[in-house]
């Protein structure tokens, strides 16, 4: 038997974590590592305490059309990242890496050119994390330097998406 690498291992515990989601259009799983142990997980999910989309039967999004990687300010969920870094502490996340991985609700399919989202960027930047590996099928990645997103800084060309 052909041992597991360790980035799709740590991609394989995001997708399972992914699982735990409540939104309607896409599930996201993010696990943050620091010297080969897990310092924290998360999910996409509304705010403790507020209905989940899953709960409600609807995504305004999705009802609104509106394309990925933009408005998200109408989301009622907090990110799979927002949550991850949420429950770590910030000196604990210098110099890690987050591993993320999502789905299509709607085919169980892996996301196809998954990236974090502006806002998400801007709090793996804060969070000192450092380097960021994306999921795009069962066995190849991404790996993002997060050096790149603030030397490439798109918010000052008004980007829409990813």
């Amino acid at each position: 038997m052909e041992r597991r690498d360790k980035v799709n291992y740590y991609l394989d515990l995001a997708d399972v974590v992914s699982k735990r989601g409540t939104c309607l259009r896409r599930l996201y799983g993010a696990v943050i590592v620091k010297d080969d142990e897990v310092i924290a997980t998360g999910y996409v999910g509304a705010p403790r305490g507020r209905k989940n989309c899953s709960d409600l039967g609807v995504c305004i999004r999705q009802k609104m059309n509106i394309p990925r990687g933009e408005r998200y300010e109408l989301c009622r969920s907090v990110h799979a990242e927002a949550n991850a870094i949420i429950s770590a502490e910030r000196g604990r996340m210098i110099g890690s890496s987050i591993y993320l991985s999502g789905r299509e609700v709607s085919t169980g399919e892996y996301i196809r050119n998954s990236n974090s989202c502006s806002m998400c960027k801007r709090m793996i930047i804060n969070a000192g994390i450092e380097t960021v590996y994306v999921r795009d099928d069962e066995d190849h990645y991404r790996r993002i330097e997060v050096k790149d997103w603030i030397e490439n800084d798109e918010s000052l060309d008004g980007a829409l998406g990813y």
